[in-house]
């Protein structure tokens, strides 16, 4: 609902471009985490990692993206083809065997190269590098309603969804300790660093903080962000 009113404010507040959104509430008793985008949520519980959301990018939603280009080929203006191969397709390949994926695919096989194929890949790109219509790096957000492929009339909103996966954890179910924390971050924290190196982080300095003062975790940050050998 709150993506079909940014569609519906857009011009009135003159909004452009989109947003990932990760929030999590805390509601009898359980924390409720919901993410839609590349952001990341993880508890660290007595030095256990207890990861809290996922990611969604164009190789880890690379299945619904196929089935929906598959579904409603329309939506690729001709420009593209729905299937994965492990390079751009080049002409002079055509007739030859080349691995592939589809959207009912978890493993490749191979195919012979058609003329369709030499269209360019839904999904371009492998890691960081892998784009939606060579445009867009996340498949979950809010707004984009406008955004186009570059240089052409082909809206690349129908691929973007602003469903966001809700992960729930019950705090009446363990124990917790004035170390144990939520952490909530952007892919500019998980791009260079992981899960475990933040816990390591964490567990080494809070321990030598004072557990009642109210600025603990501010201090940890104001340290950790100055630390070259952290960041």
């Amino acid at each position: 609902m709150k993506d079909l009113q940014i569609e519906r404010e857009r011009s009135s507040y003159n909004i452009s471009g989109g947003c990932t959104a990760l929030i999590v509430i805390c509601l009898l008793g359980k924390l409720y985490v919901a993410n839609a985008g590349d952001s990341r949520a993880i508890i660290i519980r007595n030095g256990e990692i207890i990861p809290m959301s996922s990611e969604f990018t164009p190789e880890t939603e690379r299945q619904r993206l196929q089935y929906l280009a598959f579904m409603q080929p329309h939506l690729l203006g001709n420009e593209f083809t729905h299937l994965e191969f492990p390079r751009r397709v080049q002409r002079k390949e055509l007739g030859k065997k080349m691995l592939y994926r589809d959207f009912n695919m978890t493993g490749w096989a191979y195919k012979t190269i058609e003329d369709e194929d030499l269209k360019f890949p839904l999904i371009y790109g492998e890691g960081k590098k892998a784009r939606v219509m060579a445009t867009i790096g996340v498949t979950r957000g809010l707004g984009d309603h406008d955004l186009k492929v570059h240089d052409s009339n082909i809206y690349i909103k129908p691929f973007l969804s602003s469903a966001p996966e809700v992960r729930i954890y019950d705090l009446s179910k363990y124990d917790h300790g004035s170390d144990d924390v939520l952490i909530l971050a952007t892919d500019g924290l998980w791009d260079v660093l992981s899960n475990e190196e933040v816990a390591e982080a964490i567990t080494q300095f809070l321990p030598n903080c004072d557990p009642d003062d109210p600025h603990r975790f501010v201090h940890f940050y104001n340290c950790w962000s100055r630390a070259p050998d952290l960041r």
